[in-house]
């Protein structure tokens, strides 16, 4: 069965390794197409293209849109124009929401009595920040043992750092990623299952459903594969790979049927 993995995470976002590194990493499980998705930004993409064309991989520019409906439901982007103006508007205005928020979560945690401070976390994000980066600085100091403790303690709904999401809307991020030229698929569609509106999403735009995913059930693929013959949608595949201290699926590249694997590279690469 083919592998590739059109969801990953660099040090550009959220994940631990380079651009150079997760490529490398998703190369020795045997991958033949790739993507780099990192959060609200493409500006590690034209590097793990170069890694991809020496080892003469498939890739595929890529982005992860966030939105404000709920902290997990993302949409994904792929053969995305990177010199769209307009696009990198958009996801610059994305990076500036998220900055606002965290500065949000750093006060509400400093109320709360945690010894931390914007350049404790900020430090750590040189491009795209995240609540990710808040836990790890909370586990350099000590404060938690793991990215994971520093969610579930602190960065959660219920916990003193909780803030929402300052995305846009599920429909807005669609139409973003269709202006620039791009395939829209949503991310992990598993873990948002109570937030589905496909026949709105399929409308904006909606190309692509993430079926083969980590967390994802024998059952919930299932579901997925019938919502992707329903509305006519590509069945996708993605780790969610954040790197070795990312503190998710510690092993990139997802396994995906021949049928669909045939039918992502007449979409992606019309062949």
């Amino acid at each position: 069965m083919p592998k590739v993995d059109l969801h990953t995470h660099s040090n550009f976002s959220d994940g631990t390794s380079t651009p150079e590194e997760v490529v490398l990493s998703a190369l020795k499980t045997g991958i033949t197409v790739y993507a780099l998705t990192d959060h609200d930004t493409t500006d590690g993409v034209r590097r793990a293209a170069a890694v991809c064309k020496e080892h003469r991989i498939l890739f595929t520019p890529g982005v992860e849109i966030s939105t404000r409906e709920h902290d997990h439901l993302h949409f994904t982007g792929y053969n995305l124009d990177l010199d769209n103006a307009d696009f990198q508007a958009f996801l610059a205005q994305n990076r500036h929401n998220r900055q606002e928020r965290i500065r949000q979560i750093i006060r509400q945690l400093q109320q709360a009595g945690v010894d931390i401070t914007e350049q404790d976390v900020f430090s750590r994000a040189p491009n795209t920040v995240s609540r990710a980066h808040v836990a790890d600085a909370l586990k350099a100091k000590k404060i938690v043992s793991s990215r994971q403790e520093g969610f579930r303690k602190y960065l959660v709904p219920g916990q003193p750092g909780y803030v929402p999401s300052a995305g846009v809307t599920a429909i807005e991020a669609i139409q973003h990623i269709k202006r620039a030229g791009g395939i829209a698929v949503i991310a992990h569609p598993g873990i948002v299952a109570e937030h589905w509106n496909f026949p709105a999403w399929t409308e904006a735009g909606l190309d692509g459903v993430e079926v083969f995913y980590p967390a994802h059930t024998f059952t919930m693929r299932q579901d997925l594969l019938a919502i992707a013959r329903k509305y006519g949608l590509l069945a996708t595949a993605g780790s969610d790979y954040h790197g070795p201290q990312g503190g998710r699926n510690s092993t990139p590249g997802m396994q995906i049927p021949q049928s669909h694997y045939d039918k992502l590279l007449r979409k992606l690469f019309n062949r």
